[in-house]
């Protein structure tokens, strides 16, 4: 795959459906709606399965709901030929307004921003979620998830695994395993089949670790080397196992762990940043014996390799960068420990 020229051509190649999306939504029975659909991954998400839906020859409702407060992004699903709602999650006399559907992927998180912000962060991430629980009952759900509530692991052990006991560091962290334990509550309670999805990192070219580390060198920032480890995924490709995990709903829930096979260490990425962007490259703190790392070797045995492996998406974040490429705005804060975003 070839670096995208622009911004459109980037989503375009974001929202490209794999095989497997196609046939999976291909096979699978009923309309799909994405619940905080205007984030970081809802938009390209949604056009994603439009797009397999349209390959496939196979004719269902693709749905995002959000408050939409920047109204361009419900301009630009409808262009896509995705159906918007606007709707305030918190409301819950408005999340019972919304259409049934067999299929629902949820998004809605709270992160950025959490720390002064507790109460809505819990709101968001741990009371939402019986909300829609009540509301989808019987439905087959998707809900993202983070590696967050794994908490630090040693580096030498390869990353968190699917049977860990969550060790959740920060408020941030603790109301995602909230999320988790309300999907679980109400999957065992009400039967609902549920996949949880612990995501650790997507990344795109505006977005994402790289994206962070890339600007630090770029602009001659130190970096820190607090968190001396991670990895990170391709968002098309975290886009296509999302979608694919819709077969893998259970009750309880079926839990995955979705990121790409490498273990990076920072300093290696910087020094590599550097050189490709012909920039010296300086570094603050002291690399730990502990990182936050996910094991996704259950989702690489399902689904397979990632299109885009690291080095190759770490030379598309560079040029990027170099070029001028706009960005999110939203910093990860990977190189946290203590939990505060």
């Amino acid at each position: 795959m070839t670096l995208p020229a622009n911004i459109a051509e980037l989503e375009d190649r974001l929202s490209e459906p794999t095989p497997g999306v196609i046939e999976t939504l291909r096979a699978l029975p009923g309309d799909i709606l994405f619940l905080g659909v205007a984030g970081k991954m809802g938009p390209t998400l949604a056009r994603m399965a439009k797009r397999a839906y349209d390959t496939a020859g196979v004719r269902r409702r693709v749905i995002g709901v959000s408050r939409f407060s920047d109204a361009s992004q419900l301009t630009s699903l409808n262009a896509h030929g995705i159906e918007t709602i606007r709707c305030d999650l918190l409301d819950e006399t408005a999340v019972a307004q919304l259409p049934e559907v067999e299929n629902v992927v949820y998004c809605a998180a709270m992160k950025f921003g959490s720390t002064g912000k507790e109460s809505l962060t819990w709101a968001m991430n741990a009371w939402l979620p019986s909300v829609v629980c009540r509301k989808f009952r019987r439905s087959r759900i998707v809900a993202f998830s983070t590696g967050n509530i794994y908490g630090l692991v040693p580096v030498s052990s390869g990353g968190s695994v699917e049977t860990d006991t969550p060790q959740p560091v920060g408020e941030y962290a603790m109301s995602c395993l909230g999320r988790e334990r309300m999907f679980e509550h109400f999957s065992r309670t009400l039967g609902i089949p549920t996949a949880l999805i612990r995501l650790n990192y997507a990344c795109e070219l505006r977005y994402g670790v790289l994206v962070d580390l890339a600007r630090r060198v770029w602009t001659g920032q130190p970096v820190d080397l607090g968190i001396g480890w991670f990895n990170c995924l391709w968002q098309g490709d975290a886009n296509a196992q999302t979608l694919q995990s819709l077969v893998l709903t259970a009750a309880p829930p079926f839990v995955l762990n979705l990121t790409g096979p490498e273990l990076l260490r920072v300093r290696d990425v910087a020094d590599e940043l550097g050189r490709r962007m012909n920039r010296a490259v300086t570094f603050t703190g002291s690399e730990g014996e502990a990182a936050l790392l996910n094991n996704a070797s259950q989702a690489l045995t399902r689904f397979g390799p990632p299109r885009v492996p690291a080095d190759q998406l770490l030379g598309w974040v560079a040029d990027w960068v170099m070029r001028g490429g706009s960005d999110l705005g939203k910093p990860t804060h990977f190189e946290s420990r203590d939990g505060r975003f």
